[in-house]
């Protein structure tokens, strides 16, 4: 395929690449007093690449199709489903940005524009399928997201978030790319094909070159700091804290979902047929996430961190998906995925409606206590949000853990669906903890601001996906999951 159908095939792309640049033209001419425009028009934006993103996912396009600009990039149903979450959490995090920020003087023309290429980044990331494509659409992402962390440049928490997020972040960029030359040392390809068809019929036993081993390994780690999977998981908490909430809503979701998706698509296909070499790495990270997370939650008290170490604690159930190597399990996840996004939107957006009477924003256990006296709605749409972190039916979070559970019984990874589904029930206490607070405390009385129709109607939207009426939509999202999945097995 030349260069300009290639193009034509990244329509959403050169829109949002075109769009970004011009949008920063007006940013530098017109300065902070266009945040508000520019913010409407990422958003406007990112709904235009999504309906152009929509007709590769429907027409489950996927293999020689797909593929662009000589096989550097994949623009497949895979990569559309991803992208279609990417954008949907995106306007998220853009629409509940401007009265957060305005309250302390602090809305700039840059955050949407930061949104907007982190967001090309991701793109990028979830369609490629060359190293070097792998590699650029990351540190596109990255770059903003160091930025993003410390938006606050007058709040200490912020600059210690985006200090810590960068210092790390490069350590994890560090390794990625240390992996990423010892695979190409071996292979003699930067493409994933390539890399797929060189380690063809090896083992882990035998055939498998060892430097190719650890290539593997070492690429396996920088992807898992980039999903804030267990042992690459301490810089979450401290982020989430320390960066404005509405950037903590973007971080939770956006970024996870870019994250997930490129390892989905470097382990089944890059590494596809070396499923024994890397699964036992991903089962350990998926138990050790599940368990650290749950663990880690449980003596917080700050909301933001509390929901840092359930991030860590969902990523531990997704990757049980990716462990069971199968299409199944593929798809399992990424209707996971899905759910999880929506349930994180509105469980920061119910954070951010947490403000006392001047309109100071609220974080921590203690202020929410006896808020269903006074604040029963939000009261009862966070405790929503709780449950169906937890997987407890009839919330749709129950869905996720349950058909990923079932990919992993019907991959013969029986104990570990044993082990996750024993593990859940700790992570319930603490979700359950937050409940507690908010229903059977005594009031503080604290939590008194309003808020916004926008975040009003938010967390409306997210509230009515995560309830039982969710199940309505479980044959429509699962066979897009099918779908999405299907273009990673197609393209081996």
């Amino acid at each position: 395929m030349g260069a300009l159908a290639s193009l034509r095939m990244i329509a959403a792309e050169d829109l949002l690449s075109i769009a970004g640049l011009l949008l920063l033209l007006v940013a530098g001419w017109w300065g902070d007093k266009a945040a508000r425009f520019i913010t409407g028009a990422c958003v406007l934006l990112l709904a235009a690449a999504a309906v152009l993103t929509v007709p590769a996912l429907a027409n489950g396009v996927m293999g020689h199709e797909a593929s662009v600009f000589f096989g550097q990039y994949a623009e497949d149903s895979f990569a559309a489903y991803a992208k279609l979450l990417i954008y949907g959490a995106a306007a998220a995090a853009l629409l509940v940005a401007p009265a957060f920020f305005e309250r302390v003087g602090a809305m700039r023309a840059e955050y949407p524009l930061l949104v907007l290429f982190a967001v090309l980044g991701m793109g990028m990331m979830v369609s490629a399928t060359d190293l070097l494509t792998l590699y650029i659409g990351l540190e596109l992402n990255s770059l903003a997201a160091y930025v993003l962390a410390s938006f606050l440049r007058n709040d200490e928490r912020s600059a210690e978030a985006g200090l810590k997020y960068f210092v790390l972040g490069a350590l994890a960029s560090g390794i990625l790319l240390f992996g990423i030359s010892l695979v190409y040392g071996f292979t003699g390809t930067t493409s994933f094909a390539g890399i797929r068809e060189a380690l063809h019929g090896g083992t882990f036993g035998a055939g498998l070159p060892v430097g190719a081993l650890f290539g593997m390994v070492f690429m396996l780690a920088g992807l898992a700091f980039k999903v804030s999977a267990v042992p690459f998981h301490m810089w979450t908490p401290d982020v989430y804290e320390g960066s404005p909430t509405p950037v903590t809503t973007f971080f939770a979701t956006a970024p996870k979902v870019a994250g997930l998706a490129l390892t989905m698509r470097v382990a089944l296909f890059a590494f596809g047929t070396q499923t024994h070499a890397w699964q036992q790495v991903v089962i350990f990270a998926a138990l050790a996430s599940i368990i650290v997370g749950a663990l880690g939650a449980i003596g917080q008290t700050n909301i933001k961190r509390l929901m840092a170490y359930s991030s860590i604690n969902n990523v531990g159930f997704m990757l049980i998906g990716l462990a069971a190597a199968t299409p199944s399990g593929a798809s399992a996840m990424l209707v996971y995925l899905a759910i999880y996004t929506v349930m994180s939107v509105g469980g920061f957006v119910a954070v951010l409606m947490l403000k006392d009477a001047e309109g100071n924003p609220l974080e921590t256990l203690a202020d929410i206590a006896g808020l269903s006296r006074h604040r029963k709605v939000l009261a009862g749409s966070l405790a929503m949000v709780m449950f169906s972190l937890a997987g407890i039916p009839p919330l749709f979070g129950f869905w996720g853990k349950f058909v990923v559970f079932q990919a992993a019984v019907a991959a013969g990874l029986v104990p570990l669906a044993a082990i996750g589904i024993a593990a859940s029930v700790i992570g319930a206490f603490y979700y359950l903890k937050v409940v507690k607070v908010m229903y059977f405390d005594e009031p503080a009385n604290v939590a008194v601001g309003k808020s916004g129709w926008m975040y009003q109607a938010i967390l409306a939207l997210c509230a009515a996906f995560i309830s039982p009426a969710g199940y309505l939509l479980t044959k429509w999202l699962g066979g897009l999951a099918n779908l999405a999945a299907a273009a990673l097995f197609h393209a081996a």
